[in-house]
């Protein structure tokens, strides 16, 4: 058996094999510091971030959608959120649930700004970008979607780097469109120092009125040239209105050139429609045309100038049965039989 160690036995071995700790005066051997036990390890300082300033503008910007959107919808918000490294991300929202739920939600993420997309009929798409509590909101229909995962999109950015914002001259000069520029400035923009964001700027953010709309565009500056390069996604919002609140109250702005969805797939069924009832009033006038009575013309004299009649025949009436001739296959048979009629009439005739 072995040997019971004492209670004191294990704690004096440890006090022997513990040394002091080397005295300030004292320098460490190479190789970092010592390893024996109980003796604290050295402590190093870890380099502070590349950007030195204060994260200032607390902009949180909440990004999510509604039930029922599809994929590409949801690829276009993951791009988002991808490029806006302030964003934050939450579940989808029942479709039953009003629109103001989104300031609670807001509030509990600790969200000053949203983007909200909202999917009806799971083929068209509303966004909603709006300044949470307060106000103001604005809603658009999105429209010709392209995310970044499409081949077309061959540039590339930094992850986390702030972008240049590039607006339209149209966007100060109506002033619907500068209360727009604002809140494009205030969502997509990424804070300066922020701790997720990186401090270089190497793509820019586009938005372009044209036809009425606003075509959003990414584009990566590349350092050689500073040409641009096209990076994705790209998406078309067509403005709907303008509130005083946050997702409601009163209406400041409406677009009179927006055309709903429903509208314009209704256009498009009566005009396939007109087209087939064309088609059948061209076929029922085809119809009535040949029913219809037929001019008589009168009959020219001088048609019958160069007739000539024909000789008239004398009507023979055949009172006698014509003999039915044999119907043989073979030819070498028919004749054989020819031969033997011919063989007779010279006999009677001799």
């Amino acid at each position: 058996m072995a040997a019971k160690r004492k209670r004191g036995a294990l704690a004096a071995g440890k006090a022997k094999r513990a040394r002091s700790a080397p005295s300030a005066g004292e320098a460490l051997p190479e190789g970092g510091p010592p390893q024996e036990h109980g003796v604290p390890p050295q402590e190093y300082s870890i380099p502070p971030p590349v950007s030195q300033g204060k994260w200032k503008n607390k902009e949180r910007v909440l990004i999510f959608s509604s039930r029922g959107i599809n994929f590409r919808t949801r690829h276009l918000m993951q791009d988002l959120r991808t490029l806006m490294p302030h964003s934050k991300a939450d579940t989808k929202m029942d479709r039953k649930d009003q629109l103001f739920v989104i300031n609670e939600v807001c509030e509990m993420k600790n969200c000053n700004k949203c983007i909200f997309f909202e999917a009806k009929k799971k083929q068209d798409l509303y966004m909603w970008l709006s300044n949470t509590p307060q106000g103001p909101s604005a809603k658009f229909l999105v429209q010709n979607v392209h995310t970044l995962a499409e081949l077309k999109m061959t540039g590339n950015c930094l992850r986390g780097s702030r972008p240049l914002l590039s607006f339209d001259p149209m966007f100060d000069r109506e002033p619907h469109y500068a209360l727009l520029k604002e809140l494009f400035i205030q969502i997509f923009s990424t804070p300066q120092y922020h701790p997720k964001s990186q401090p270089f700027v190497d793509h820019v953010f586009t938005f372009t009125i044209t036809d009425e709309r606003i075509w959003f565009r990414n584009y990566q500056i590349i350092e050689e040239d500073a040409s641009l390069v096209e990076i994705g996604p790209r998406f078309v919002l067509n403005l709907i209105k303008i509130f005083q609140g946050s997702f409601g109250g009163p209406t400041l702005y409406e677009n009179p050139h927006y055309q709903s969805p429903n509208m314009h797939r209704r256009l498009i069924r009566l005009s396939v429609a007109a087209k087939f009832r064309e088609k059948q009033q061209v076929k029922e006038v085809q119809k009535i045309k040949k029913k219809g009575t037929k001019v008589l013309v009168e009959e020219d004299p001088t048609e019958v100038v160069f007739e000539t009649p024909a000789e008239e025949k004398p009507v023979e009436i055949q009172l006698v049965k014509p003999e039915s001739k044999p119907i043989v296959k073979d030819k070498k048979k028919l004749r054989k039989i020819q031969r033997k009629k011919q063989k007779k009439l010279f006999r009677t005739e001799g």
